[in-house]
């Protein structure tokens, strides 16, 4: 069975000042999630699955998957407020979408496959997805067994303002030990640095791995999500701009002895559209990928 690549495309764009998920990068109107797919397919992923909201459904559909659905399969899970929230009461002053992790939950009833995780605005390349895709595909893995593909952090950061990285600890073995989610790193000299949830600054080298949500699940990951997402509404449903992280998901399951994470790691460099200013480097950078033959100038013929 050939895996499901997922795509998280439900987020309100706050940063970039719009929907970016169906903003143009390419010659002909591709977007980044074009380019994901492209790659996915190349790398053997058989399915596509899409989060979004309900309210830019039309607008996706038509701007972004109608160029490919004749190419793949593919199926639409909606990250709404009240998806999977149980009996908890929605506060009223709620409106940002409860966080990548809850954005994977939503998914439960359409995937039932081992899949890897993509966000819709950053660029991951075909090396990167087809080595989690044979991640996937190998026999020796377990319904537990879990990747992430591990990129160097210099290679991550936006000229334009600070981004949210899951910060990695690994063993000898390239086994993932530890991974905190980390808001707000920016450009340091060679280096980086943030502030912490108590404003505290921290100073990063630049060398170290971490994720940018290209994780590989099993199955086994959705009563997992949903146990911990009851216990995040419990514990900050009332806070009004609180997210349950996939990172923040997976460091719980490595402490609690519940899966391991095989850390993949690539050199490859990273772009993204999180802020509006990102757009004309990520624009070049595809045309830089075209003229170097890894794309055709028309993505889908």
């Amino acid at each position: 069975m050939k895996p499901t690549l997922l795509v998280l495309a439900a987020g309100l764009g706050t940063r970039y000042g719009g929907l970016k998920q169906i903003d143009s990068i390419g010659p002909h109107g591709e977007t980044i999630i074009d380019y994901s797919i492209y790659d996915g397919i190349q790398a053997g992923f058989g399915r596509m699955v899409f989060v979004i909201r309900h309210y830019f459904e039309e607008a996706f559909r038509e701007k972004v998957s109608r160029k490919f659905d004749r190419f793949v399969e593919t199926a639409y899970a909606y990250q709404e407020l009240d998806a999977c929230i149980g009996e908890f009461k929605l506060p009223a002053d709620r409106d940002k979408p409860w966080g990548t992790g809850h954005a994977i939950l939503v998914c439960q009833d359409l995937i039932h496959e081992p899949f890897a995780v993509v966000n819709a605005d950053d660029y991951y390349g075909v090396h990167s997805l087809k080595a989690i895709a044979d991640f996937l595909t190998a026999n020796d893995v377990s319904t537990t067994d879990y990747a992430m593909v591990g990129y160097i952090l210099r290679n991550t950061l936006s000229e334009h303002g600070g981004v949210s990285r899951g910060v990695c600890q690994c063993d000898e073995h390239m086994l993932l030990k530890k991974v905190v989610e980390c808001k707000k790193i920016e450009k340091a000299g060679s280096g980086a640095r943030y502030l912490d949830g108590d404003g505290k600054p921290h100073v990063l080298t630049g060398d170290e791995i971490v994720s940018i949500n290209l994780w590989g699940f099993q199955p086994s990951i959705f009563p997992q999500l949903q146990s911990q997402f009851e216990r995040f509404l419990r514990d900050h449903g009332g806070e009004p701009k609180a997210e349950m992280y996939i990172p923040s998901v997976v460091d719980t399951l490595i402490t609690g002895g519940k899966a391991s994470v095989r850390v993949l790691q690539t050199h490859d460099t990273w772009f993204g559209v999180t802020y509006r200013e990102d757009r004309d480097m990520a624009t070049r950078c595809i045309h830089k990928l075209i003229a170097e033959g890894l794309y055709p100038e028309r993505l889908w013929g």
